[in-house]
């Protein structure tokens, strides 16, 4: 095809006539819940290239689900994307450092590089369809990492070999259990006995000849064969193995079945889900140091942690009319899934390992040292709840000199603390929030976000190792997460903004020189004129302090007029959404642009329970679910109507997951004050939720039932006398489907009206299908507009 010059010369004016149409042209739903690639695929995983010159990351492709690779220089010009055979020089996330920083060990595709930071040179240690995770460099050059539960080192010009292996199996050297039928045939057949022996010879021939050959890979480890491998963690020097085990036939309780009613075969098919909260507690868990050398297994006792023969629930078991505990709490040395190792960290020289143990009741987790000549655990921290644990706030490692670094919520917000064997000393202090601490290259300073200017303010900071004043790095106001480049000097941050989703920076790490690398927002996107969240702060008539909220509004207010009202509810697990950042809500948040623009306004709240304030904040639900949040939401609605002309008389509100559950508590505790209300993805009964959320802040139901009465809301479901949809994905494998038909039921039978249920076949709990998320929220603006205005 060919373009003439006069083509070419009009596409700028084109383009330009395209974007102006885009702003004049009135938002509408289909907009709102169209496929997002119309915006831009946000910036996902960010990383260092080898340099420092380059960074690489990934993006979606448009009508995919394929990420791509990207490399943008940080001086500028075109990002490239990586492809064919470029892919095999890629770097990788996550990179960990030799002592001296001349090599970085990474995991790409599931094997394990390594790169010469001097020269560039890139050697490939493994070559497997296994998936190699956790490398970690000991002071010497020694790098491990391991394959399942299964370890190897790979030192340079010597190749990989096998450090350390454990099995769940009965160790053949051992005599078997007592049998009389055996003892009596070698008893009585010499030939038995004597064949027997011979074996016995070779084995132990072979052992010896195993201890004096280096050629020869260290002796399996045997665990027995009633446990099984839940977690290990390698010394970089190879010496030691710190394995977690627990019972291999403990009972874990009854999954469900989840039934999917549209399916490529035309069946009805079912799904293995999940079991709910309290059908059986997480199993119990052991911890083992392992002598490689010597192939020795040695348990490490839990029974010195201070407060783990205390019973924080005793009360309550004696009110159940349960049994009392009888020894000490069972615990976990919880592991991440992930290989990452987040709660085993060794020390580079391989003489220190530190230890993340958390009580199965989650009111207690300690942080642990290994002695490794006793054999036994040193506590080096306890942080106690009466309420529970936050899974976040729980890093820790080591400093280069020894010291042990961790977060802890001891003071009510999440800091940074270093002990350096005696008790940790705070290095930072205040209501706010450090997360995601790194050590600088030379390990002088840590580098972390913070949230100190407002709770949804998000920099990088940094403080001297020693502790003194806390310096903010950079001042984007919604930094996502961050990396630093191999030889300390930059940064990369990822950052966003309210209508920016996630984008890359290159920062020095003193501050100076920023350089935004990627936008990569569509013209049509950023052609329009959004309405920007005005962040407020509403104080609470109920002793909470300041509520903070998004308010969404018109530019200009007419005098006198009172407005419509929708209040959103954003969703939880532990979930901030009044930030700075681009929204998990973007739907949403365009959905809000287009109720503004017919007359409404809308309050999108951080309510008690919601990240980012600290303990308490978030502890504030316990045994009370859907209590203190109402509470926030009956005060946003006092402020509307007093500060921004909301019309009490016309107040909605909705919103998913969490969000949904806290609709029903609105629309049933409080009927009356919102006329209209959509409940999407909600939990109706928390006796149906998963354990390792629910248990926390209710308990179990058997030991706690008046907890789950008052905060599930098919309890309070007499009270509706308002207008309610829900919409429910029907292969939904978090809040199952059989909350909302459980719901249903109970409705009937109260002899409700004015309310629906939407069910969405092939959806589950995040919709990913445009059509479905147009047919939910057509629901919803037509509820809103037929009883609000």
């Amino acid at each position: 095809m060919r373009i003439s010059f006069a083509t070419l010369a009009a596409l700028p004016c084109a383009l330009l006539a395209t974007a102006a149409f885009a702003q004049s042209a009135p938002l509408t739903l289909a907009d709102t819940m169209a496929n997002p690639d119309w915006i831009g695929a946000p910036v996902e995983a960010a990383w260092w290239a080898w340099d420092g010159q380059r960074v690489q990351y990934q993006l979606k492709r448009d009508d995919s689900i394929i990420r791509d690779t990207w490399q943008a220089g940080v001086a500028g010009g075109a990002p490239q994307r990586v492809d064919g055979a470029a892919r095999a020089e890629l770097d990788a996330a996550a990179p960990v450092y030799d002592a001296q920083r001349t090599r970085m060990a990474f995991v790409r595709n599931g094997d394990v590089f390594v790169r010469d930071l001097r020269s560039g040179a890139l050697t490939q240690v493994t070559r497997s369809n296994d998936t190699e995770a956790r490398p970690q460099f000991g002071r010497d050059g020694n790098l491990v990492f391991r394959v399942d539960n299964q370890w190897y080192q790979w030192r340079a010009g010597q190749g990989v070999s096998q450090a350390a292996q454990v099995r769940a199996e009965n160790d053949p050297a051992k005599a078997p259990k007592a049998d009389a039928l055996r003892d009596f045939q070698l008893a009585t057949i010499d030939t038995l006995r004597n064949d027997r022996a011979q074996r016995e010879a070779a084995r132990e021939q072979d052992e010896a000849w195993r201890r004096a050959d280096p050629s020869r890979a260290p002796r399996p480890v045997y665990l027995g064969d009633e446990v099984e491998i839940a977690d290990s963690a390698l010394s970089p020097d190879a010496r030691y193995l710190l394995v977690v085990t627990q019972a291999k036939k403990g009972d874990a309780g009854q999954g469900g079945k989840m039934p999917k009613y549209v399916t490529e075969s035309g069946y009805e098919e079912f799904e293995e889900v999940r079991t709910r909260v309290g059908r059986n507690e997480p199993l119990a868990q052991k911890l083992w140091l392992i002598d490689v050398a010597n192939a020795k297994a040695s348990e490490l006792k839990f029974d010195a942690l201070p407060g783990i023969a205390v019973d924080p629930l005793a009360a309550l078991r004696k009110a159940a009319k349960q049994e009392p505990l009888k020894g000490d709490r069972p615990v976990r040395v919880e592991t991440d899934g992930d290989g990452s190792g987040v709660s085993i960290r060794w020390s580079d020289d391989g003489r220190q390992a530190a230890v993340l143990i958390r009580a199965i009741d989650n009111k207690d987790r300690w942080l642990a040292s290994v002695d490794l000549a006793q054999a036994k655990l040193q506590t080096r921290h306890r942080l106690t709840d009466p309420a529970w644990i936050g899974w976040n706030f729980n890093d820790f490692g080591w400093t280069p000199d020894g010291a042990l670094w961790l977060l802890s919520e001891q003071s009510g917000y999440s800091h940074l603390y270093l002990s350096d064997g005696g008790a940790p000393r705070a290095l930072t202090s205040g209501q706010w929030e450090v997360s995601e601490p790194r050590l600088s290259a030379d390990g002088k300073s840590f580098y972390f976000l913070c949230n100190r200017k407002w709770p949804g303010d998000y920099e990088v900071c940094a403080v001297d190792r020693n502790g003194g004043a806390v310096r903010e790095v950079t001042a984007l106001d919604g930094v996502e997460n961050f990396a630093l480049s191999p030889d300390g000097r930059k940064l990369l941050v990822r950052y966003s903004d309210s209508y920016l989703p996630p984008q890359l920076a290159v920062v020095g790490s003193d501050g100076e020189g920023l350089t935004k690398l990627t936008d990569t927002r569509k013209d049509a996107f950023k052609a329009r004129e959004w309405i920007r969240p005005e962040y407020v702060q509403i104080p609470s008539k109920h002793g909470a302090g300041t509520i903070w909220g998004k308010y969404y509004g018109p530019k200009t207010v007419e005098p006198g007029k009172k407005y419509p009202v929708v209040m959103f509810v954003h969703g939880a697990g532990y979930l901030q959404n009044v930030s700075a950042r681009y929204p998990n809500y973007f739907r949403e948040q365009m959905f809000h642009n287009l109720l503004v623009n017919e007359g409404y306004i809308v309050l999108d709240l951080d309510y008690r329970a919601s990240e980012g304030y600290g303990r308490d904040w978030r502890t504030a639900i316990y045994r009370q679910m859907g209590h203190p949040e109402l509470e926030d939401y009956l005060d946003g609605l006092d402020w509307l109507v007093a500060h921004k002309q909301g019309d009490r008389d016309r107040a909605g509100i909705y919103g998913g997951s969490y969000g949904g559950f806290m609709t029903f508590m609105a629309l049933f505790r409080s009927p009356g004050t919102f006329k209209a209300g959509a409940a999407l993805r909600p939990v109706a009964d928390w006796s149906q939720y998963n354990h390792e959320y629910t248990s926390n802040i209710l308990n179990t139901p058997e030991l706690d039932p008046e907890a789950y009465k008052k905060s599930s809301p098919i309890e309070y479901a007499a009270g509706l006398k308002d207008n309610l949809l829900i919409a429910h994905g029907m292969i939904d494998d978090n809040v199952f489907f059989k909350d909302s038909v459980m719901m249903t039921q109970k409705l009937i039978e109260l002899r409700k009206d004015k309310w629906e249920i939407a069910p969405y076949p092939l959806e589950r709990h995040g919709f990913v299908h445009p059509d479905a998320w147009y047919d939910e929220y057509r629901r919803i603006h037509e509820l809103f507009n037929r009883t609000l205005k």
